[in-house]
């Protein structure tokens, strides 16, 4: 092959464009790499190379490697036509990649039973990977990277989704193959799991006992013993009240304003399927004292001590029974959350709390524990099979 100046001349460059674009549209890839070769050995610094080169990796299906090509030629070449075939090139790439996209949300929704109700979260990311997390987050989810970055948690999981399974669990897994730590679950996985109103304590030793209101607000005992509870999820439930404040130009409004919290505490038995709850405005103080011989003589019995300090006794004295993790960031959960439990039909709260009207608050506390019980409970599951193994 001729050579001047240690480059093709013009018309054999011409003529080895052509032949590397017959071979691929004859899809003969092992030729049009061959030849590729050839041409980057005579002449790496030809400005059409890299647009044949982009051209062979999209037909071989290497498109990520296409788009860099692309990319770069854009970085690099001032010529007006190389330009605008690397435009046209991201563009083919990012129409069949939109497209293919496409077809596997509408397989992924055609599935049987794909459109059971289900719950997609982010989980949280620490800061030395948040950047891949928020460009893997805007890639699956089509939105820019600042707007991604500012939707990962950096404590605690958050909502970011809900609908059928078969869609999130295709987002779900897309965002764990771009490196963004994702979680998804059917809404009846959640919902199949017992919850239990204590009322009180009837026994602390050498089984617990306690009295408790099922579904259907019948009572009935429960027995277990502290080795049993697995994990404790705590909450702070906003409590609102009705007051007047002053508005705009000092006119007098009634506004709904936050003027206390309740307290809850969930006791998770992975072994039953149950969630024990208590909550510092329902538990019933004057049913008994079985911490009277438990605790320190100063303190007063609990139906003669004031709420705060008998709540804090209870909480207390379960600390000192049960070492299991305490999971505590709801609140934040909570605030994401609340935007959603309107899209989830018929999600039992599972407390009594006397309120002007009802809170989101309240079944966003019920999803968050519950999700906290089935995690907490896949993972110790999964520890227990790797001991064995």
């Amino acid at each position: 092959m001729g050579l001047l100046n240690g480059k093709l001349h013009q018309g054999e460059m011409r003529v080895m464009q052509y032949e590397v674009a017959a071979a691929l549209e004859q899809q003969d890839y092992k030729g049009a790499a061959q030849l590729l070769k050839q041409w980057q050995a005579d002449s790496p610094k030809d400005p059409w190379l890299g647009i044949y080169i982009g051209r062979y990796q999209e037909a071989t299906g290497k498109t990520e490697a296409a788009e860099a090509t692309y990319r770069n030629l854009l970085k690099v070449s001032r010529n007006a036509r190389i330009m605008t075939q690397a435009r046209q090139g991201i563009e083919r790439i990012v129409t069949t990649r939109e497209a293919e996209r496409q077809d596997a949300i509408a397989q992924a929704k055609a599935t049987p039973g794909s459109d059971e109700p289900a719950l997609l979260l982010l989980d949280p990311v620490a800061p030395a990977q948040r950047t891949e997390a928020a460009q893997g987050l805007a890639a699956v989810m089509k939105i820019d990277p600042y707007t991604a970055r500012m939707q990962l948690p950096g404590k605690g999981f958050r909502m970011y989704r809900v609908g059928g399974i078969g869609e999130l669990q295709y987002y779900g897994e897309s965002l764990q193959a771009a490196k963004t730590p994702a979680y998804w679950t059917k809404l009846s996985e959640l919902t199949r799991l017992e919850v239990f109103r204590v009322r009180y304590f009837r026994a602390v030793a050498p089984h617990a006992v306690v009295v408790c209101a099922n579904e259907d607000k019948q009572l009935g005992t429960i027995t277990f013993t502290w080795s049993e509870v697995k994990q404790r999820v705590t909450g702070l439930l906003p409590i609102f009240e009705s007051v007047v404040d002053l508005g705009p130009w000092q006119k007098l409004e009634r506004k709904q304003k936050t003027q206390d919290y309740a307290h809850v505490l969930d006791l998770h038995l992975y072994g039953r399927s149950t969630i024990l709850r208590l909550c510092d405005r329902t538990y019933e103080f004057q049913q008994g004292d079985p911490f009277s011989d438990k605790t320190e003589t100063a303190h007063p019995p609990l139906s003669q001590a004031t709420t705060r300090i008998s709540w804090n006794r209870l909480t207390q004295y379960i600390d000192a029974q049960v070492k299991s993790p305490i999971l505590s960031d709801f609140t934040a959960f909570g605030e994401g959350a609340l935007e959603y439990i309107d899209l989830l039909s018929d999600f039992n709260p599972y407390l009594d709390l006397a309120r002007l009207k009802p809170s989101n608050w309240d079944p966003a506390f019920q999803l968050y524990s519950s999700l906290c019980f089935r995690r907490g409970e896949a993972a110790a599951a999964a520890q227990f099979e790797h001991q064995l193994n």
